[in-house]
Formats: C-alpha cells, sequence, structure tokens
C-alpha cells in the first residue's frame, strides 16, 4: 500500500511538473493613434461669371489651377468674375485622405437648368499638406438661345481619412 502511494504522489508530481514546464506567457503593446478632425471649409464658389449667348451655344471652362483662367465659346461672350472654387481641408499633416467631387452640378433659375461638369484639383488618394487647398473648377455647356436668368446649384465635397 505503501508503494501505491509513493507511485500516486510521484505520478501525481510529474504531472503538475509537466504542466508548468509547458506553460508559456506572451505581452503585447497597446497603441492608439489621434488624428485631428478633418474639416473642410469652403473659402469660394464656383463662378461662371456672366454669359451672353445667341443662336449658337458653346461650352464656358474655368481652370481649376486658382488662376482665373476662363475659357469662352467663340459663339459666346464672357465677362464679369468667374473664379474655382475652394475648400480649406485641415486634418493631421502627412495622412492620407480620401477626397470625393461630386462630377456634376445643375444650375437652375426657375424652370431652366444647365448641368456643368466639375474638374477637381485632386481627388482619390492625397496626402494631407499644411495649408492644403482643394480647387473645383468645371466646363459649362450653354445652350443656344438658353434662357435669361441668374443661374444656381451646389455640390458636395466629402474628405475622409483613410
Amino acid at each position: 500500500m505503501t508503494k501505491k502511494i509513493a507511485l500516486l504522489a510521484a505520478a501525481a508530481t510529474m504531472a503538475f511538473g509537466a504542466s508548468s514546464a509547458q506553460a508559456a506567457t506572451a505581452s503585447a503593446d497597446a497603441t492608439a493613434t489621434i488624428l485631428q478632425q478633418i474639416t473642410v471649409t469652403k473659402t469660394s464658389d464656383l463662378a461662371f461669371g456672366t454669359i451672353v449667348v445667341g443662336a449658337t451655344g458653346g461650352n464656358v471652362t474655368v481652370a481649376n489651377d486658382g488662376s482665373t483662367a476662363l475659357v469662352c465659346a467663340a459663339a459666346l461672350a464672357c465677362s464679369g468674375t468667374n473664379t474655382a472654387a475652394a475648400f480649406s481641408v485641415v486634418g493631421t499633416v502627412g495622412e492620407t485622405v480620401t477626397v470625393t467631387v461630386d462630377p456634376s452640378v445643375t444650375l437652375t433659375s426657375g424652370s431652366n437648368s444647365m448641368t456643368a461638369s466639375l474638374n477637381p484639383s485632386y481627388s482619390g488618394a492625397h496626402v494631407l499638406v499644411a495649408s492644403d487647398v482643394l480647387r473645383v473648377g468645371g466646363t459649362l455647356p450653354v445652350a443656344a438661345n438658353q434662357a435669361s436668368g441668374v443661374y444656381s446649384g451646389s455640390f458636395d465635397v466629402t474628405v475622409n481619412y483613410q
């Protein structure tokens, strides 16, 4: 009987010892990255200026490079102020964002309308820089004998961290 107790004690010691010998411990680090909230602030609107149209229409194009360059079809007379829309984009410098700009904007005056295609200075993936400015130009097709009026519409710009 003493022999059996000794054997059981030895077996129990080996079992507990084997379990402790196989135990392992690992550590992991915990991290967090804090990014500045993105803000997008309009600093100027897209303006195609004043357009005089007759029996023949054409396109009016505002550049997206910050210049006041305007391309006016020969059949049209263009004057007044023209500017690209501009947006100040602020976030964590060096981080990549996704920029989405509506592809077009419909300008209406009463029941009359025209749709301009938009041309942003950048879109898709973009790395934020200090004093980041997104400019949006566009091309407005003006139909022959387009009805007179003050035409307006709005479009969206969305910026999100990737």
